[in-house]
């Protein structure tokens, strides 16, 4: 899905409703990228379902299931680079480092 958006020249975001998100963590093999991901979305279901049962406690769970799931995927949590760039999550493109690239894309 977030291959369809476009991707920063350094592969580290994909735009998505004029924000940017951090995209998966390269060096993840994809034995251990799939079960993060399974788990992530086994955590979105349980969202899904305790919303609908309005179960505070088990939605409480299920967040921070989606939360260590997305850190595990280098998503969320510390940066998964090492150039001390800093972590843009959620910045429009046009106020952001990627501006320029942005710009030129939008032409």
């Amino acid at each position: 899905m977030a291959n369809s958006f476009p991707h920063t020249p350094d592969g580290r975001y994909f735009v998505a409703k004029n924000r940017l998100w951090r995209c998966t963590d390269p060096r993840l093999n994809e034995t251990d990228r799939q079960r993060h991901v399974n788990a992530l979305m086994d955590a979105r279901r349980a969202v899904k379902s305790a919303k609908q049962q309005n179960d505070e406690k088990a939605l409480r769970q299920a967040r921070e299931n989606v939360q260590a799931a997305k850190e595990a995927l280098g998503e969320r949590g510390p940066v998964w680079w090492d150039d001390n760039a800093p972590d843009e999550t959620g910045m429009a493109p046009h106020n952001s480092s990627y501006a320029e690239w942005w710009e030129q894309k939008s032409e």
